[in-house]
């Protein structure tokens, strides 16, 4: 995320968050209704839990953007989650990276008593999209990796925006995976899940 200028920067954050949703859409294809209440990584969510809160990342993500400000309620007139998450999810995802690829200038946002620059907002979202995006494919009884260039983008952002201080609220313990370890199982590992 070291760009020369902020509109590169910007740009990159963007292209680096397209990429995110590629692969997390990717894995909402897999997603049944017969598996909504399969168990997750995420601690202790099912998979209806875990789309859940992918729909509310998406909305923030919209919000910091389009707002330049993330609230506590949501803005904007979407689908239901409740009644569809993967329906709601995809028409999230457009609105989303919609509203990034037509940022007009490079901004910074407002995340409670945060100002952070939109590169990093949009690197943070990345990573965040991504990993879920993983989640739902071993929800569903499939491993799918992250791309490799992909997930080697997202460990350089991952070491800045995740501390030991968020340990075990946020995030669970890093598991311990092989230096060779592919780029993937790296990442979610260094994101508190086990690779295999």
């Amino acid at each position: 995320m070291t760009a020369e200028d902020p509109a590169s920067a910007l740009t990159g954050g963007v292209a680096l968050l397209e990429r995110a949703m590629g692969y997390a859409l990717g894995s909402l294809v897999l997603v049944t209704p017969e598996a909504m209440s399969n168990h997750t990584p995420c601690g202790e969510w099912d998979l209806r839990a875990l789309l859940r809160h992918l729909n509310d990342s998406l909305i923030a993500l919209h919000e910091a953007i389009a707002l330049g400000d993330v609230g506590l309620d949501p803005v904007g007139d979407f689908a239901d989650p409740a009644a569809d998450p993967v329906a709601a999810l995809r028409e999230r995802a457009c609105h989303m990276i919609g509203a990034w690829a037509n940022a007009r200038a490079p901004s910074e946002v407002l995340i409670v008593d945060r100002v952070l620059t939109s590169p990093v907002v949009a690197a943070t979202g990345a990573v965040e999209i991504a990993v879920h995006g993983w989640d739902v494919g071993r929800a569903c009884g499939h491993d799918r990796p992250i791309p490799p260039a992909l997930a080697e983008e997202l460990l350089e952002p991952c070491a800045l925006i995740v501390s030991d201080a968020d340990r075990p609220a946020r995030f669970a313990a890093r598991v311990d995976v092989s230096p060779l370890a592919s780029p993937s199982d790296r990442l979610v590992a260094f994101l508190g899940r086990a690779p295999r």
